[in-house]
Protein backbone atom coordinates (compact mmCIF):
# COMPACT_ATOMS: atom_id res chain seq x y z
CA UNK A 1 0.00 0.00 0.00
CA UNK A 2 1.05 3.62 -0.92
CA UNK A 3 0.66 6.59 0.26
CA UNK A 4 0.95 9.46 -3.04
CA UNK A 5 0.54 13.30 -3.03
CA UNK A 6 -0.83 15.96 -5.60
CA UNK A 7 -1.76 19.12 -5.83
CA UNK A 8 -2.19 19.35 -2.40
CA UNK A 9 -4.40 15.96 -2.03
CA UNK A 10 -3.45 12.78 -0.36
CA UNK A 11 -4.42 9.61 -2.36
CA UNK A 12 -4.13 5.85 -1.26
CA UNK A 13 -3.07 2.82 -3.42
CA UNK A 14 -3.46 -0.79 -2.72
CA UNK A 15 -2.37 -3.82 -5.17
CA UNK A 16 -5.33 -5.42 -4.74
CA UNK A 17 -8.06 -2.93 -5.31
CA UNK A 18 -8.52 -3.64 -8.87
CA UNK A 19 -9.78 -7.14 -8.20
CA UNK A 20 -11.49 -6.20 -5.37
CA UNK A 21 -13.55 -2.96 -6.34
CA UNK A 22 -14.82 -2.69 -2.85
CA UNK A 23 -12.71 0.74 -2.34
CA UNK A 24 -14.14 2.01 -5.83
CA UNK A 25 -12.98 5.69 -5.09
CA UNK A 26 -9.41 4.79 -3.78
CA UNK A 27 -7.97 6.73 -6.41
CA UNK A 28 -9.83 9.80 -5.64
CA UNK A 29 -8.26 12.21 -2.93
CA UNK A 30 -10.52 12.08 0.11
CA UNK A 31 -10.91 15.79 0.11
CA UNK A 32 -12.71 15.47 -3.38
CA UNK A 33 -14.53 12.10 -2.53
CA UNK A 34 -16.55 14.63 0.44
CA UNK A 35 -17.01 17.11 -2.51
CA UNK A 36 -18.54 15.02 -4.71
CA UNK A 37 -20.73 13.27 -1.72
CA UNK A 38 -21.77 16.33 -1.08
CA UNK A 39 -23.13 17.19 -4.37
CA UNK A 40 -24.26 13.93 -5.06
CA UNK A 41 -26.48 14.41 -1.82
CA UNK A 42 -27.30 18.26 -3.00
CA UNK A 43 -28.86 16.99 -6.14
CA UNK A 44 -30.71 13.93 -4.33
CA UNK A 45 -32.76 16.25 -1.42
CA UNK A 46 -32.89 18.73 -4.27
CA UNK A 47 -36.82 19.00 -3.85
CA UNK A 48 -36.87 17.98 -0.04
CA UNK A 49 -34.52 21.64 0.61
CA UNK A 50 -36.92 23.28 -1.66
CA UNK A 51 -40.31 22.08 -0.63
CA UNK A 52 -39.47 21.98 3.26
CA UNK A 53 -37.00 24.81 3.37
CA UNK A 54 -34.58 22.18 5.22
CA UNK A 55 -31.16 22.86 5.76
CA UNK A 56 -28.82 20.42 4.27
CA UNK A 57 -25.82 20.12 6.21
CA UNK A 58 -21.71 19.70 4.90
CA UNK A 59 -20.93 15.70 4.87
CA UNK A 60 -18.79 14.80 8.44
CA UNK A 61 -16.30 12.84 6.89
CA UNK A 62 -12.92 11.14 8.76
CA UNK A 63 -10.10 12.90 9.91
CA UNK A 64 -7.79 9.67 8.84
CA UNK A 65 -9.69 7.59 6.51
CA UNK A 66 -8.17 4.29 7.08
CA UNK A 67 -8.77 1.13 9.43
CA UNK A 68 -12.25 1.64 9.80
CA UNK A 69 -14.02 -1.52 9.49
CA UNK A 70 -13.93 -3.40 12.31
CA UNK A 71 -15.69 -6.37 10.80
CA UNK A 72 -14.16 -8.76 8.11
CA UNK A 73 -15.08 -11.28 6.70
CA UNK A 74 -13.63 -14.28 4.02
CA UNK A 75 -14.82 -17.15 1.80
CA UNK A 76 -12.70 -20.48 1.80
CA UNK A 77 -12.32 -22.76 -1.05
CA UNK A 78 -10.35 -25.83 -1.89
CA UNK A 79 -7.08 -25.68 -3.35
CA UNK A 80 -3.64 -26.89 -3.53
CA UNK A 81 -3.81 -24.48 0.03
CA UNK A 82 -6.96 -23.44 1.21
CA UNK A 83 -8.09 -20.11 -0.27
CA UNK A 84 -9.22 -17.26 1.15
CA UNK A 85 -9.33 -13.65 0.68
CA UNK A 86 -12.76 -12.21 -0.91
CA UNK A 87 -14.61 -12.68 -3.81
CA UNK A 88 -13.59 -10.43 -7.25
CA UNK A 89 -16.04 -7.99 -8.06
CA UNK A 90 -18.99 -9.96 -9.93
CA UNK A 91 -17.95 -12.91 -9.16
CA UNK A 92 -17.27 -15.95 -7.02
CA UNK A 93 -13.44 -16.11 -7.65
CA UNK A 94 -11.62 -15.41 -4.36
CA UNK A 95 -8.72 -13.16 -4.84
CA UNK A 96 -5.79 -13.40 -1.93
CA UNK A 97 -5.58 -10.63 -0.20
CA UNK A 98 -2.88 -10.49 2.95
CA UNK A 99 -3.36 -6.86 3.80
CA UNK A 100 -6.96 -4.36 3.79
CA UNK A 101 -6.12 -0.53 4.19
CA UNK A 102 -9.67 -0.06 5.66
CA UNK A 103 -10.44 -2.79 7.79
CA UNK A 104 -8.89 -3.15 11.64
CA UNK A 105 -5.36 -3.62 12.30
CA UNK A 106 -5.08 -7.40 12.58
CA UNK A 107 -8.42 -8.43 11.34
CA UNK A 108 -6.82 -10.01 7.79
CA UNK A 109 -4.11 -11.06 9.01
CA UNK A 110 -6.19 -13.30 11.83
CA UNK A 111 -8.23 -14.50 8.97
CA UNK A 112 -5.84 -15.96 6.78
CA UNK A 113 -4.40 -17.33 9.68
CA UNK A 114 -7.72 -19.41 9.87
CA UNK A 115 -6.70 -20.71 6.67
CA UNK A 116 -3.38 -21.76 7.44
CA UNK A 117 -4.65 -23.78 10.48
CA UNK A 118 -7.21 -25.57 8.96
CA UNK A 119 -4.99 -26.53 6.05
CA UNK A 120 -2.18 -28.01 8.87
CA UNK A 121 -4.89 -29.38 10.76
CA UNK A 122 -6.83 -31.46 7.46
CA UNK A 123 -10.26 -29.18 8.40
CA UNK A 124 -11.35 -29.32 4.63
CA UNK A 125 -12.57 -26.07 3.12
CA UNK A 126 -16.51 -26.15 1.82
CA UNK A 127 -16.35 -26.66 -2.04
CA UNK A 128 -19.47 -24.02 -3.09
CA UNK A 129 -20.75 -26.09 -6.42
CA UNK A 130 -20.57 -29.86 -4.51
CA UNK A 131 -21.62 -28.87 -1.11
CA UNK A 132 -18.53 -30.93 0.06
CA UNK A 133 -16.19 -29.85 2.44
CA UNK A 134 -17.00 -27.75 6.04
CA UNK A 135 -15.17 -24.43 6.59
CA UNK A 136 -17.04 -21.91 4.37
CA UNK A 137 -16.42 -18.49 6.28
CA UNK A 138 -14.66 -16.60 9.23
CA UNK A 139 -15.54 -13.66 10.39
CA UNK A 140 -13.51 -11.22 13.15
CA UNK A 141 -15.38 -8.44 15.13
CA UNK A 142 -12.61 -6.08 16.65
CA UNK A 143 -13.27 -3.99 19.37
CA UNK A 144 -13.09 -0.18 18.44
CA UNK A 145 -13.08 0.87 22.50
CA UNK A 146 -11.97 -2.34 23.44
CA UNK A 147 -9.24 -4.67 22.88
CA UNK A 148 -11.43 -7.79 22.28
CA UNK A 149 -12.03 -9.53 19.18
CA UNK A 150 -14.85 -12.15 18.14
CA UNK A 151 -14.00 -14.61 15.60
CA UNK A 152 -16.76 -16.47 14.06
CA UNK A 153 -15.69 -19.52 11.69
CA UNK A 154 -18.98 -21.14 9.88
CA UNK A 155 -19.11 -24.43 8.99
CA UNK A 156 -21.04 -26.79 6.92
CA UNK A 157 -21.70 -29.40 9.33
CA UNK A 158 -22.33 -29.61 12.91
CA UNK A 159 -19.15 -31.36 14.12
CA UNK A 160 -15.44 -28.94 13.57
CA UNK A 161 -12.53 -31.57 14.19
CA UNK A 162 -9.49 -30.82 15.82
CA UNK A 163 -11.69 -27.87 17.55
CA UNK A 164 -9.59 -27.61 20.84
CA UNK A 165 -6.41 -27.47 18.91
CA UNK A 166 -7.69 -25.31 16.23
CA UNK A 167 -8.44 -22.54 19.07
CA UNK A 168 -4.81 -23.17 20.88
CA UNK A 169 -3.17 -21.98 17.68
CA UNK A 170 -5.33 -19.61 16.81
CA UNK A 171 -5.52 -17.94 20.10
CA UNK A 172 -1.44 -18.81 20.43
CA UNK A 173 -0.96 -16.45 17.16
CA UNK A 174 -3.35 -13.71 18.04
CA UNK A 175 -3.44 -13.53 22.04
CA UNK A 176 -5.99 -10.52 21.01
CA UNK A 177 -9.09 -13.33 20.10
CA UNK A 178 -11.33 -13.25 23.68
CA UNK A 179 -14.22 -15.26 22.33
CA UNK A 180 -14.58 -18.36 19.27
CA UNK A 181 -17.67 -19.26 17.98
CA UNK A 182 -18.81 -21.87 15.16
CA UNK A 183 -21.82 -20.74 13.35
CA UNK A 184 -23.13 -23.45 11.57
CA UNK A 185 -24.85 -23.45 8.18
CA UNK A 186 -26.36 -26.31 6.39
CA UNK A 187 -27.83 -24.58 3.47
CA UNK A 188 -27.10 -24.23 0.00
CA UNK A 189 -27.03 -20.81 0.30
CA UNK A 190 -24.97 -17.42 -0.32
CA UNK A 191 -26.14 -16.61 2.97
CA UNK A 192 -22.87 -16.15 4.73
CA UNK A 193 -24.49 -17.14 8.43
CA UNK A 194 -26.95 -20.19 9.63
CA UNK A 195 -28.78 -19.64 13.26
CA UNK A 196 -26.67 -22.39 15.42
CA UNK A 197 -23.81 -21.34 16.98
CA UNK A 198 -21.59 -23.10 19.17
CA UNK A 199 -18.82 -21.18 21.47
CA UNK A 200 -15.68 -22.86 21.45
CA UNK A 201 -13.60 -20.20 23.73
CA UNK A 202 -14.15 -17.62 25.68
CA UNK A 203 -18.11 -16.05 26.50
CA UNK A 204 -18.94 -15.91 23.01
CA UNK A 205 -19.34 -12.50 22.51
CA UNK A 206 -17.43 -9.32 22.42
CA UNK A 207 -17.83 -6.15 23.82
CA UNK A 208 -17.50 -2.45 22.48
CA UNK A 209 -18.47 1.15 23.58
CA UNK A 210 -20.27 3.81 21.93
CA UNK A 211 -20.60 7.25 23.52
CA UNK A 212 -20.02 6.21 27.11
CA UNK A 213 -22.28 3.19 26.36
CA UNK A 214 -20.93 -0.63 26.55
CA UNK A 215 -22.41 -3.16 23.87
CA UNK A 216 -22.67 -7.12 23.90
CA UNK A 217 -21.99 -8.02 20.26
CA UNK A 218 -22.33 -11.74 18.78
CA UNK A 219 -22.21 -13.34 16.26
CA UNK A 220 -24.90 -12.58 14.41
CA UNK A 221 -25.55 -9.15 15.77
CA UNK A 222 -25.88 -6.21 13.61
CA UNK A 223 -23.41 -3.86 14.66
CA UNK A 224 -22.46 -0.73 12.65
CA UNK A 225 -18.79 -1.45 10.88
CA UNK A 226 -17.32 2.02 11.33
CA UNK A 227 -17.76 2.71 15.10
CA UNK A 228 -15.83 6.02 15.01
CA UNK A 229 -18.28 7.78 12.24
CA UNK A 230 -21.45 5.54 13.90
CA UNK A 231 -20.89 8.03 17.29
CA UNK A 232 -21.06 10.89 14.84
CA UNK A 233 -24.20 9.54 13.18
CA UNK A 234 -25.94 8.93 16.63
CA UNK A 235 -25.05 12.29 18.05
CA UNK A 236 -27.01 13.97 14.72
CA UNK A 237 -29.53 11.48 15.42
CA UNK A 238 -30.28 12.49 18.81
CA UNK A 239 -29.96 16.14 18.40
CA UNK A 240 -34.02 15.91 18.74
CA UNK A 241 -33.31 14.09 21.80
CA UNK A 242 -32.50 16.82 24.19
CA UNK A 243 -35.52 17.57 26.44
CA UNK A 244 -37.93 14.49 25.47
CA UNK A 245 -39.29 12.54 27.66
CA UNK A 246 -40.74 9.22 26.05
CA UNK A 247 -38.81 7.91 22.52
CA UNK A 248 -39.74 5.10 20.42
CA UNK A 249 -36.74 3.24 18.71
CA UNK A 250 -38.25 1.62 15.60
CA UNK A 251 -36.38 -0.99 14.08
CA UNK A 252 -33.86 -0.71 17.48
CA UNK A 253 -31.51 -3.93 16.80
CA UNK A 254 -29.86 -4.25 19.81
CA UNK A 255 -30.34 -1.40 21.59
CA UNK A 256 -27.48 0.93 20.30
CA UNK A 257 -29.06 4.25 19.63
CA UNK A 258 -31.93 3.87 22.60
CA UNK A 259 -29.66 3.27 24.86
CA UNK A 260 -27.18 6.09 24.27
CA UNK A 261 -30.45 8.26 24.00
CA UNK A 262 -31.24 7.29 28.11
CA UNK A 263 -27.57 7.14 28.87
CA UNK A 264 -27.06 10.74 27.51
CA UNK A 265 -30.80 12.10 28.94
CA UNK A 266 -31.35 10.61 32.61
CA UNK A 267 -35.05 12.53 31.99
CA UNK A 268 -35.87 10.28 28.82
CA UNK A 269 -37.96 6.77 28.52
CA UNK A 270 -37.16 4.98 25.94
CA UNK A 271 -39.30 2.49 24.29
CA UNK A 272 -37.23 -0.07 21.53
CA UNK A 273 -39.51 -2.47 19.18
CA UNK A 274 -37.36 -4.87 17.21
CA UNK A 275 -38.69 -8.42 15.25
CA UNK A 276 -35.42 -10.30 15.92
CA UNK A 277 -36.12 -11.91 19.03
CA UNK A 278 -32.31 -12.56 19.95
CA UNK A 279 -31.56 -8.95 19.15
CA UNK A 280 -34.30 -7.91 21.70
CA UNK A 281 -32.60 -10.27 24.58
CA UNK A 282 -28.97 -8.65 23.78
CA UNK A 283 -30.52 -5.24 24.14
CA UNK A 284 -32.38 -5.95 26.92
CA UNK A 285 -28.69 -6.89 28.37
CA UNK A 286 -27.15 -3.99 27.14
CA UNK A 287 -29.85 -1.74 28.39
CA UNK A 288 -28.89 -3.53 32.24
CA UNK A 289 -24.76 -3.60 31.75
CA UNK A 290 -25.18 0.52 30.98
CA UNK A 291 -27.69 0.85 33.72
CA UNK A 292 -30.58 2.01 31.93
CA UNK A 293 -33.00 -0.19 32.01
CA UNK A 294 -35.71 0.96 34.21
CA UNK A 295 -35.83 3.40 32.02
CA UNK A 296 -35.59 1.38 28.27
CA UNK A 297 -37.58 -1.62 27.38
CA UNK A 298 -37.16 -3.19 24.69
CA UNK A 299 -40.81 -5.39 22.78
CA UNK A 300 -40.36 -8.28 20.73
CA UNK A 301 -42.56 -7.35 17.57
CA UNK A 302 -43.52 -6.25 14.16
CA UNK A 303 -43.02 -2.40 14.75
CA UNK A 304 -45.79 -1.84 12.30
CA UNK A 305 -48.24 -4.14 14.02
CA UNK A 306 -47.39 -2.86 17.48
CA UNK A 307 -47.91 0.53 16.33
CA UNK A 308 -51.01 -0.20 15.74
CA UNK A 309 -52.25 -1.43 18.89
CA UNK A 310 -50.70 1.57 20.60
CA UNK A 311 -53.90 3.78 20.75
CA UNK A 312 -52.85 6.28 23.68
CA UNK A 313 -49.48 5.97 23.32
CA UNK A 314 -47.30 8.94 23.57
CA UNK A 315 -43.93 9.67 22.12
CA UNK A 316 -42.34 13.41 21.58
CA UNK A 317 -39.80 11.48 19.43
CA UNK A 318 -39.23 8.66 16.91
CA UNK A 319 -36.17 7.54 15.80
CA UNK A 320 -36.47 5.29 12.72
CA UNK A 321 -33.41 3.29 11.37
CA UNK A 322 -34.62 1.09 9.01
CA UNK A 323 -32.70 -1.42 6.79
CA UNK A 324 -31.37 -0.24 3.07
CA UNK A 325 -35.42 -1.03 0.84
CA UNK A 326 -36.25 1.83 3.58
CA UNK A 327 -40.03 2.03 5.44
CA UNK A 328 -42.99 1.22 3.97
CA UNK A 329 -46.27 3.51 3.91
CA UNK A 330 -47.94 1.47 6.96
CA UNK A 331 -45.14 2.14 8.84
CA UNK A 332 -44.87 5.47 8.65
CA UNK A 333 -48.62 5.88 8.91
CA UNK A 334 -48.49 3.99 12.06
CA UNK A 335 -45.89 6.70 13.29
CA UNK A 336 -47.38 9.29 12.37
CA UNK A 337 -50.87 8.10 14.63
CA UNK A 338 -48.70 8.38 17.42
CA UNK A 339 -48.27 12.36 16.66
CA UNK A 340 -44.89 12.37 17.82
CA UNK A 341 -43.55 16.23 17.74
CA UNK A 342 -40.45 14.90 15.85
CA UNK A 343 -38.78 12.31 14.22
CA UNK A 344 -34.87 11.38 13.86
CA UNK A 345 -34.80 9.49 10.42
CA UNK A 346 -31.39 7.67 9.80
CA UNK A 347 -30.93 5.91 6.66
CA UNK A 348 -27.95 3.85 5.06
CA UNK A 349 -29.90 4.17 1.87
CA UNK A 350 -30.36 8.01 0.89
CA UNK A 351 -32.52 7.28 -2.27
CA UNK A 352 -35.07 5.38 -0.48
CA UNK A 353 -34.80 7.65 2.04
CA UNK A 354 -36.26 10.93 -0.22
CA UNK A 355 -39.30 8.74 -0.74
CA UNK A 356 -39.86 8.28 2.60
CA UNK A 357 -39.92 11.70 2.92
CA UNK A 358 -42.31 12.30 0.50
CA UNK A 359 -44.76 10.18 2.15
CA UNK A 360 -44.02 11.80 5.98
CA UNK A 361 -44.41 15.39 4.27
CA UNK A 362 -47.87 14.11 3.01
CA UNK A 363 -48.18 12.89 6.49
CA UNK A 364 -47.86 16.01 8.36
CA UNK A 365 -44.26 15.88 9.25
CA UNK A 366 -40.96 18.55 7.58
CA UNK A 367 -37.66 18.11 7.09
CA UNK A 368 -35.88 20.43 9.18
CA UNK A 369 -32.34 19.69 8.55
CA UNK A 370 -30.45 16.90 6.39
CA UNK A 371 -26.85 15.41 7.43
CA UNK A 372 -24.54 13.26 5.75
CA UNK A 373 -22.12 10.99 7.20
CA UNK A 374 -19.34 9.26 5.33
CA UNK A 375 -19.50 6.00 6.51
CA UNK A 376 -17.45 4.24 4.03
CA UNK A 377 -14.69 6.31 2.71
CA UNK A 378 -13.21 5.00 -0.67
CA UNK A 379 -16.98 3.95 -1.30
CA UNK A 380 -19.80 5.92 -3.01
CA UNK A 381 -21.75 5.12 0.02
CA UNK A 382 -23.06 7.98 2.07
CA UNK A 383 -25.82 7.60 5.21
CA UNK A 384 -27.68 10.29 6.08
CA UNK A 385 -29.69 11.78 9.26
CA UNK A 386 -32.82 13.74 8.54
CA UNK A 387 -34.38 15.81 11.47
CA UNK A 388 -38.22 16.50 10.97
CA UNK A 389 -40.56 18.36 13.50
CA UNK A 390 -44.49 17.99 12.97
CA UNK A 391 -46.38 20.60 11.20
CA UNK A 392 -49.21 20.37 13.50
Amino acid sequence: MRYTGGMGYKTYTCQYAKRCGGCELLAVPYELQLKRKQKAMEELFADVVQRDGAELAPIVGMEKPLAYRHKAATPFAPGKRMRCGFYERGSHRIAYCAHCLVEAQDAREILCDVARVADALHIPAYHEDSGRGLLRHAIVRCGYATNETLLTVVTAGPKLPHVTEFVRRMRKRHPRITSVVQNVNQRRTNAMLGTRNNVLYGPGVMHDRLLGCTFEIGPTSFYQTNPAQTERLYELALEHAAGARRMLDAYCGTGTIGICAAHANPQLEVVGVEQVSGAVGCARRNARANHVADRCSFVCADATEWMGGQRHAAFDLVVLDPPRAGSTPEFLAGVARLAPARMSYVSCNPTTQVRDLEVLHELGYRAERIMPVDMFPHTKHVETVVLLTSNS
